[in-house]
Parts: C-alpha cells; structure tokens; sequence
C-alpha cells in the first residue's frame, strides 16, 4: 500500500466522512453535535437489529408458551395436544401428517419427571435457547422402549436416582415436544395420553397430566412483531439466568433499555429504534433462511433443494464460534433441534430439504402452477411428506385445507411408482387433484420435503430429487 493511499483511508481532523450512514462530520478531530446524535441512533439501530437476530429462538418460546397459557388456558405442566390441520395452523412450519404434543413448563419449583410411553414417537427437551437436554422416544436413551425423564434446572443439586435417565436444562423453562408416529390412530392416540408431566417431588403419588386441546382457537407460534417482541424478550431475560455467551449482547441491549433485574420502559427514542429494528431485523432474517449463503448448503450441487436445518452441532456451537447465521435460518422458520432431527442416521429421524426456488432460479409464486416429480424408491424407512409454508407467517399456507401430501395418502403414482405433485391456486384436471397442493395469488411460499428414516440412497445421493418447474 502507498503512502496515497494510507493517507486517504485516515479520518480527517475536520471535514467530512462519507460513509453508507451518510455524511459523517469531525471538528478539530472530535464528531459534531450532529454527528454524536446520528451515530449513537445508529449504534443503538445496529445492535438492536442483531439483537433481533440473537434473540429469535428465545422469543418464539416465549411466545409459544404465552399462548399456551393465555390462549388455550394450559397450566404449567398441562400438554397441548395438536392434532388436526387447524390446531397446527399456528404451528411454525409444522407436518401435517404428523399429531404433536407439547409443553412449556417451569422449573422453578424444582424438578420435573416426564414420562415417555414404549412405542414408535419423537421427540425431547429443550432448554428455551431451543438447545437440547435430550432427545426422547426412538433417537433418544430409551430407544423407542419408553422411560421416565428427570430433568434438573439451572440450581437443582446434582441426583442420580435409580430408574430415571436424568438431565439438567440450562434454562429455568423449558419445552416438551413429541410426536406420535404410529400410523394407526387408535394407537397413536394411546401413546399421547400416556406421555405424562409431574414433580419429582410427587413421583410416589403423581398427579394426573391434563392434555388440552386447540379446538379452533386463533394462536401463533411465531415471534411476536414490533415493540412486543422486545417486551416479551425483556420478560424472558428476567426469567432466565445469563449465560457467558450472550453478555456482550446484553451489554448492547442495555443503552436499549432491555435490563436483568429492571422493568422495561423505553423512552420514545428508543421505542422509535427498537420498531424499526424489528422489521429490519426481520427481514434479514428472512434474508439468511430464503436466501442462504452457507457452504454446503445445497443437497445437490446442480439442484435448488437445500438443507433447511443447516446447524452442524445441536448446541448451536462450534469450537471456535456459535453458528450465528445458521440458527437464525432455522429458528426463523422453525422451532426445535434434537439429534433426530439432523438426519445423521440411516433408517431413523428426519431429514428437511428446503426449497424456495424453482429450477429457473425464481422465487415460488402462489400464482403460478408448479410441479414436482419425485421419483421412486424414495430413501425411506417409514414416509416422506411435501408441505406449503406462507413466507411471511412460515406457518401452513391457510387455503382451508391441509397443504400437504405424503407417501402416507391416497395420491396417485405413475407406474414406475414416481409421483407427480401440483401446485398452484387452480387444481389440475382429473384424478390428479388428489396430488395438488392449494397456493394464494399475490403470496410466496417456500416447502419442506421431509424424509423419515432416511435410508442410504439418500446419503450417498444416489436418489435425486428434481427441483419444482413451473408448468403452462
């Protein structure tokens, strides 16, 4: 580098800095009046809106668990049991195959047993960073054969009881998600009134567990918008010890009014900052999930198919950093991580391949008709599914009808047993509308194409699946 142009990257004492803020002005070396007032606006917008970001998985707990209690009236150790099309339309991009059975307990009053019955479910614990204490059911310790689980808060003393497989949360609320995979509904249904919450304090004599149900009630599971979702992290932060990763955000939070320990009560300027930053910080949400730019995020180089949970490690770390970006394009658009999850082993969990792209590089379009061929043999054990998301709600596209198709309906296969898919808003003619899924005009959507059990021809990839092309 020449002395020209070291000298021209070096701020002026007075002048002018233009800068993607705008003009940045400097007098006898210290910022103008002017220029402190901007700065600290932008220093403040800055961080709020990588705060947004870092605080995605907190808040979608939070919100969830404040539905539960409001909307649906369940107690802290209640389930809520979602099992129809419309209890999931809340449900951030749920299956709709699928029944799942969730709660949001606290462990402030001390530990909790779970119970998980024998038979073929999936599932676990999370703290509410949406890191988990365990998986449960086939991919957990249990294997499939049921148990009780003890899980510990952040305080509790250290125990070891016979009879129990035994975790501690790093947060004081945590989440309980199954789901119940027996395709037989009498059977499935057996198996989600025998998952059971209690206090290990009670173990000798438990109390029955109350499974609450929707029942049509208007919910959602995604994080709040606006100056509500500041308030709810602020809630949230008040409940929950601070962990040794998070104090450097936390520390830029503070000058936003968002404190352990202190109400929140933002003045006008920061309420200004922190609107403007939730739908900033939204949007580049939306950005990292739709449009990602991770290495080895394709399953197939050549195809527009991507992995959708693209987190290397459940605990959201690496050795030398937390994987920042890709749990915000998760939890943005989903909720929960489990070792099952990961599609790291052959013949059981899931594997979720997203798409938001046809094969022409053009975002999917609610008004145009698609299709997707998927060819036969498909690399499962048990089923795979193809479900519509809404872009923005990244919850079920709401048609009135269930937008999803699996290897599970009454669809129809060509010969070879490959299977054509439709979407758009007009349904194709003929037989074929048992293969549509319904989309809105003037509205994107993205999908998941889950396989469950992934099986070897998956990952070695020598099944490929097509990307979705657009149709006349």
């Amino acid at each position: 580098m020449n002395g020209r142009a070291k000298q021209s990257q070096q701020l002026p004492t007075s002048g002018i800095v233009e800068s993607r803020l705008g003009k940045i002005e400097l007098k006898n070396g210290f910022p103008t009046d002017e220029t402190v007032k901007k700065l600290y606006d932008d220093i403040d917008f800055q961080r709020a809106c990588q705060a947004y970001l870092w605080a995605l998985p907190l808040t979608s707990m939070w919100e969830w668990q404040r539905e539960h209690r409001e909307t649906f009236g369940a107690a802290d150790l209640d389930y809520v049991d979602y099992l129809t099309f419309t209890d999931k339309l809340g449900l951030l991009t749920a299956n709709a195959t699928t029944p799942y059975i969730m709660a949001f307990p606290s462990l402030k009053d001390g530990p909790l047993v779970f119970e998980v019955p024998a038979g073929p479910t999936a599932g676990g614990f999370t703290d509410f960073w949406q890191r988990p204490i365990s998986d449960s059911g086939q991919t957990g310790p249990d294997k499939g054969a049921g148990g009780k689980y003890l899980i510990l808060g952040p305080d509790d003393p250290d125990m070891r009881p016979d009879g129990y497989y035994v975790f501690r949360s790093a947060t004081v609320n945590i989440w309980s998600a199954h789901r119940a995979l027996d395709p037989d509904p009498a059977r499935s249904r057996a198996l989600i009134d025998a998952l059971r919450i209690y206090p290990y304090s009670q173990r000798d004599n438990p109390p029955a567990t109350r499974h609450v149900k929707p029942n049509g009630r208007a919910w959602t599971g995604a994080q709040p918008q606006g100056l509500a979702y500041w308030e709810g992290l602020a809630a949230i932060i008040n409940e929950e010890p601070v962990h040794e990763r998070d104090r450097m955000i936390m520390g830029m939070l503070q000058p936003l009014g968002i404190e352990k320990g202190r109400p929140f009560e933002p003045d006008l300027r920061q309420r200004a900052i922190l609107i403007e930053a939730a739908q900033v910080g939204e949007v580049m949400a939306r950005t990292i999930g739709y449009a990602k730019r991770f290495e080895g995020a394709r399953v197939w180089p050549d195809k527009k198919w991507e992995f959708s949970l693209f987190l290397k490690e459940t605990s959201q770390e690496l050795p030398d950093r937390t994987q920042f970006d890709e749990r915000t394009s998760w939890f943005y658009e989903a909720v929960g991580v489990s070792v099952g999850m990961m599609g790291r082993t052959v013949g059981a969990g899931q594997v979720y391949l997203e798409a938001s792209k046809d094969n022409g590089d053009q975002w999917l379009d609610g008004g145009m008709t698609y299709q997707l061929h998927v060819p036969p043999n498909a690399p499962v054990a048990q089923f795979w599914s193809f479900t519509v998301y809404d872009n923005e709600t990244r919850c079920f596209v709401d048609t009135g009808v269930a937008p999803d198709r699996s290897s599970r309906d009454n669809i129809v296969k060509n010969a070879d047993g490959s299977v054509d898919l439709y979407f758009g808003p007009a349904a194709p003619s003929g037989s074929l509308e048992a293969n549509w899924i319904k989309t809105i005009p003037g509205k994107g959507w993205f999908t998941y194409f889950r396989l469950y059990g992934p099986t070897q021809p998956f990952f070695d990839r020598s099944w490929v699946l097509p990307d979705i092309q657009k149709v006349n």
